[in-house]
């Protein structure tokens, strides 16, 4: 009994100082649209002394591509962020909303401080990914570049059920499918970005954090677009 009630005190612990980072009940209270595939926005997500303090620590990038965490530094405030995102309570509350068990599932973590011409062509994520989820690092978005769609399809970027301004604090999460189409018109500057996956298992992590650093190399020779 005396270890049961240690284990619900740690729960609620660690469920309290998840709450002091990241806004669970926004998420928990925020609806999972449907169509055209489970996708969902929550603004403000990550809570305000956080997100300061995490928007202070986040890499300095210079270039555009996708890196993996471990290939840049970050401050403490920032790691403590990503902690937070790979942690059990997020996870549980990510089951809860897109009705999926993802235990045992490793999670990937990649930043983007860049953006150039070649980001933001129609794609849905690779297979290897279950969930995908964008948190965003940018002041007030003035620029019509830039602003993540989600479409009905793989052809119109014109056809598309939601546009999400890449704004300081807003979280996109979508469920990854055949038809879950996402892309931006074309913007060159700063965009910051994190985005965590839940993937397959360790054997994609690993390949898939290799992939990102080899095309971000590249990206920065020639440019190009690798998804």
């Amino acid at each position: 009994m005396v270890a049961a009630l240690a284990d619900v005190e740690k729960s609620q612990a660690c469920l309290s100082e998840a709450g002091a980072i990241i806004d669970l009940d926004k998420f928990s209270a925020t609806p999972l649209e449907r169509a055209p595939y489970d996708f969902m926005v929550v603004e403000d997500f990550v809570q305000p002394e956080a997100l300061a303090a995490a928007a202070a620590d986040f890499p300095k990038i210079d270039k555009a591509g996708s890196f993996p965490l471990a290939s840049v530094e970050c401050g403490p405030q920032f790691a403590k962020l990503i902690r937070t995102l790979e942690g059990d309570d997020f996870r549980r509350q990510v089951e809860k909303k897109f009705g999926i068990d993802l235990t045992g599932r490793p999670t990937m973590v990649t930043v983007r401080g860049q953006t150039d011409a070649t980001d933001g062509r129609i794609h849905t994520d690779s297979r290897t990914k279950i969930i995908t989820m964008l948190v965003y690092f940018n002041e007030a978005w003035q620029n019509q570049g830039g602003r993540l769609r989600i479409l009905r399809s793989g052809t119109d970027l014109e056809d598309y059920v939601a546009e999400v301004e890449p704004r300081m604090g807003t979280l996109l999460a979508f469920r990854r499918s055949e038809n879950s189409w996402h892309g931006h018109k074309p913007y060159v500057g700063p965009r910051r970005a994190i985005q965590l996956n839940w993937v397959l298992d360790e054997g994609v992590k690993t390949r898939e954090q290799k992939r990102h650093k080899v095309s971000a190399f590249f990206k920065k020779l020639f440019g190009g677009y690798v998804e």
